[in-house]
């Protein structure tokens, strides 16, 4: 009888051990699968049509279009990068000093922060949901580190440009330059691409099409910061594409 109990438990504990090794795994094969293959879609689009995500309604249908790197604007990789992680090139998928800078901001009584870097949002909007909880920022590092090991700068950003979310059913810069400016995104323009990357930290609530003196705001900074940044000779910084 006791033989048969610690069967039993060993089987349990194997069957449970094959279980977290297979969740950690997938999700890691399939980012380096994701270094040549586009993907068909993410946790946030799907969220998207059951009305998560801080929407009112669901969508009906989600807005997306995959758009290569060369046919996206330069300005269009700058102003994401300029709006939402100066660093990128530098770092290794987690920028230590803004996380250091937001840390010292709450010990002196401001709100915490995020300092999410651009792999991060990509690891988080690929696969997992919003919110700032410890489970979820443990997953979101974890797949971090599989996209640093697994893509190169260009290869992060391109997917980041077509699954970061623009407006309650848009994702994507390509449908986003078409739904908001009636253009392809390699003819978006400075003015443009500062309009969509500043409505990045809350796309459920801030719109594009009709954007608050805050977004206003907001994208006069962002161009201000394209220009410090100076264009093309930053964007050589990424080093070269896999896919094209």
């Amino acid at each position: 009888m006791k033989r048969r109990k610690r069967r039993f438990w060993a089987r349990i504990r194997r069957a449970l051990a094959i279980t977290i090794l297979t969740a950690l795994l997938v999700p890691g094969l399939l980012i380096v699968l994701m270094r040549w293959v586009a993907p068909p879609t993410s946790s946030f689009m799907l969220q998207a049509h059951r009305g998560g995500l801080g929407q009112a309604t669901a969508c009906a249908r989600v807005e997306r279009e995959w758009v290569p790197w060369r046919g996206i604007a330069d300005s269009a990789k700058l102003a994401v990068l300029a709006a939402e992680d100066q660093r990128f090139p530098e770092h290794w998928g987690f920028d230590v000093t803004a996380i250091g800078e937001a840390l010292e901001a709450h010990l002196d009584g401001q709100a915490l922060r995020g300092a999410s870097t651009i792999s991060q949002q990509v690891a988080k909007n690929l696969f997992l949901w919003p919110g700032r909880s410890p489970v979820r920022k443990a997953l979101e590092a974890y797949l971090t580190v599989w996209i640093e090991l697994s893509w190169p700068k260009q290869r992060t950003l391109e997917i980041y440009l077509n699954t970061a979310q623009f407006g309650p059913c848009v994702f994507g810069v390509g449908a986003a330059a078409a739904h908001y400016f009636g253009q392809p995104a390699l003819a978006l323009s400075s003015r443009e691409s500062a309009l969509l990357a500043a409505v990045l930290p809350n796309p459920s609530a801030y719109d594009v099409g009709a954007p608050s003196p805050h977004v206003r705001d907001r994208a006069d900074w962002i161009e201000v910061q394209m220009r410090r940044l100076g264009g093309g000779s930053y964007l050589e910084l990424l080093g070269p594409t896999v896919a094209q």
